[in-house]
């Protein structure tokens, strides 16, 4: 590992918004430790290696205190601090929630939530210490949006969306800058995962996961609070804002809802 590059720290990196973070922090000059609980990760460490980079590849149990300090351990061995977390493990569920399987259910709040607010806290805490660091965590548009046939899921992005704002503003005098990625709905692997393959939000087009992880990056990088990806998405939130809670559940059914993938 070269001294002289800096030190990026990316979670749920092995596929999707998470892996295309990896590589734009590599192909900017970044070595990186990258984490998921998939045997997946050390592929895409190999392919990030490529990019003539040192990789660290850490598979754990992000959903576990285990895990999770088994990860950050790794991260704060190096000869050099962390100068950017990518905090962006997360999963989905689909269904109706009382149909779901509870610990289902719990497994996403624990990855989404306590894994990464656990990250956050060691890593965060020594950035602070010395005065300087990047943290970008991945929220997402469904923060915004009671998400019927998506409650847990929709409901662990409006806490991460909100909390992002919260320590930015706790952080705002201490060198660490905190932003918030927000994307809509991305072609990565989420929807078969979550079981959505049979909805319309899970059967029509995405965005694509590099370019959302681009745009992520150079948000973080620039300090910005927040960044929503994509014009429609932005168009999306905008009109959250002003909609009835009710009136955009009943909106959000009509996307998420079993059976209403389109033919």
């Amino acid at each position: 590992m070269a001294d002289t590059r800096p030190l990026a720290v990316v979670t749920g990196a092995s596929t999707g918004i998470g892996y295309e973070l990896a590589k734009v922090c590599a192909e900017n000059g970044f070595d990186l430790v990258i984490g998921a609980d998939e045997p997946e990760i050390n592929d895409a460490a190999e392919r990030l290696r490529q990019t003539g980079v040192h990789v660290d590849a850490v598979q754990a149990d992000l959903a576990t205190p285990e895990g999770c300090e088994e990860f950050c351990a790794v991260a704060l061995s190096k000869s050099r601090p962390v100068d950017a977390l990518l905090a962006n493990a997360g999963r989905g569920l689909g269904g109706a929630f009382l149909d779901q399987n509870f610990e289902d259910a719990r497994n996403v709040i624990e990855t989404n939530i306590t894994g990464e607010l656990q990250i956050i806290h060691k890593i965060g805490k020594e950035m602070r210490a010395r005065g300087s660091g990047r943290i970008l965590i991945t929220g997402s548009i469904a923060g915004f949006i009671p998400g019927s046939f998506q409650a847990v899921y929709n409901g662990t992005k409006a806490f991460l969306d909100n909390f992002s704002f919260a320590l930015r503003n706790e952080l705002k005098d201490s060198g660490v800058t905190v932003s918030c990625l927000m994307p809509g709905p991305t072609d990565t692997e989420f929807f078969r995962r979550a079981g959505m393959l049979d909805t319309k939000v899970g059967s029509t087009q995405k965005d694509d996961a590099a370019e959302v992880a681009r745009i992520g990056f150079d948000a973080m990088m620039k300090g910005e609070g927040d960044v929503v990806t994509g014009l429609k998405n932005k168009i999306e939130s905008t009109v959250a804002n002003i909609t009835p809670a009710e009136a955009l559940a009943e909106r959000h059914r009509k996307q998420a809802q079993p059976g209403t993938a389109k033919t």
